[in-house]
């Protein structure tokens, strides 16, 4: 295969707005900055990325801001002008670099798609991915109240979606969900708590029992394994694994300590493709299905988790619901879409859609080219 030698990178920096708020544990959100990093290979072939980070460091601690320094005071300098011979290697020559896996996934994902487009073929196909249709989840943020979260679910079951994810926390949680499991007693249904308990509701926590829920994500702190352990031990109900999960090693450990059942698998929080095949490949060893959760991506980021979900052990729908359920206007095209519950992996090269420069331009706040490696800070050897 061609290698793949960095010429330049682009950052640009947009806003964008959803199209509704989306509530959680954490705080609601009604916009988001992104930055979109575009790699240019020499011979004029770009790819892309995104920083799937929030404007505040609730889910882990990075944001946009830290996100876009670390890429341009340590990851671009180490990876510009480089020739690489395989997107596998960039996972080890940023490790030097602790944690900041969003920044790290941003550019790693850009130049997957850069090298799949050089070599005339998917990210997918590069992954090893067999699937061709994605089954589509919904991600239903916390609502005002049981009868508003049940018409909400209504809609989305009416539209076909596999799955559905009702975000929770303390205040609204067992109400919620047996309102939903009282109209609708068979859909797939899963509640995601994104660390909102502790150990001392577990009682509180086994009454979800009663629901058939595929999973509970998350339930205690966001670095855990070891509380986890003990309330899985207590809940018939599959624990799944999502913040705590940052590594092929942290899966193995929670896996070794039977801390979950199910691991959400999501690009940016391992730090990109390498480490998310190895997390799926480890987690369909051992007989732990995985999915691939949603960070209220772009087109860009949607595009890279439908080419990794072509992977054989993502069997629960995962939350790439189409760009319509989340932006006014997308910046890919085609636009990302869905057909009874089904997303069709495209055929084209790279990430299968391409970034539509018109739609960028009215949401972009600014564009930073970068050619030259910035030598402020010494950069290890790799």
């Amino acid at each position: 295969m061609q290698s793949v030698h960095i010429k330049e990178v682009i950052l640009h920096h947009t806003t964008v707005s959803l199209i509704a708020p989306f509530t959680t544990s954490f705080g609601t959100m009604v916009d988001k900055d992104v930055c979109l990093v575009e790699v240019i290979d020499e011979s004029g072939v770009s790819g892309w990325g995104e920083t799937v980070t929030s404007n505040e460091p609730y889910y882990n601690e990075e944001t946009t801001a830290t996100a876009v320094y670390m890429l341009k005071e340590f990851l671009i300098p180490r990876l510009l002008k480089q020739e690489i011979s395989h997107p596998n290697v960039v996972h080890d020559s940023l490790a030097f670099v602790r944690r900041n896996n969003i920044a790290k996934a941003s550019i790693e994902t850009a130049i997957w798609d850069v090298f799949a487009k050089k070599n005339n073929t998917s990210i997918a196909e590069l992954l090893g991915g067999t699937q061709t249709e994605i089954p589509v989840g919904k991600s239903i943020g916390i609502q005002d109240t049981p009868a508003l979260l049940v018409e909400k679910v209504r809609t989305f079951v009416d539209e076909g979606f596999k799955k559905i994810k009702v975000k929770i926390k303390p205040s609204a949680d067992l109400e919620y969900l047996n309102a939903v499991r009282k109209e609708f007693p068979d859909i797939p249904l899963m509640a995601d708590a994104n660390s909102a308990y502790t150990l001392e509701d577990i009682d509180h926590l086994k009454k979800l029992d009663a629901l058939n829920l595929l999973m509970i994500e998350q339930p205690l702190s966001h670095d855990d394994i070891v509380d986890h352990r003990i309330l899985q031990q207590e809940l018939t109900t599959p624990v799944c694994l999502d913040e705590s999960v940052h590594s092929l090693d942290d899966a193995r450990k929670a896996i070794e300590l039977g801390s979950c059942k199910i691991i959400n698998i999501k690009i940016g929080r391992v730090g990109g493709l390498y480490e998310s095949k190895r997390i799926h490949d480890l987690c369909l060893e051992k007989g732990i299905p995985v999915w691939c959760g949603g960070m209220l991506e772009t087109g860009i980021g949607r595009a890279h988790n439908i080419q990794l979900t072509t992977l054989k052990n993502f069997t629960i729908p995962g939350d790439t619901a189409p760009s319509a359920h989340y932006w006014k206007e997308d910046i890919v095209t085609p636009e990302i879409v869905m057909d009874h519950g089904i997303i069709h992996v495209p055929k084209g090269d790279g990430i299968g859609y391409e970034v539509d420069r018109e739609k960028l331009s009215k949401v972009l706040i600014s564009s930073e080219r970068i050619t030259e490696v910035d030598t402020t800070h010494p950069i290890p050897s790799a």
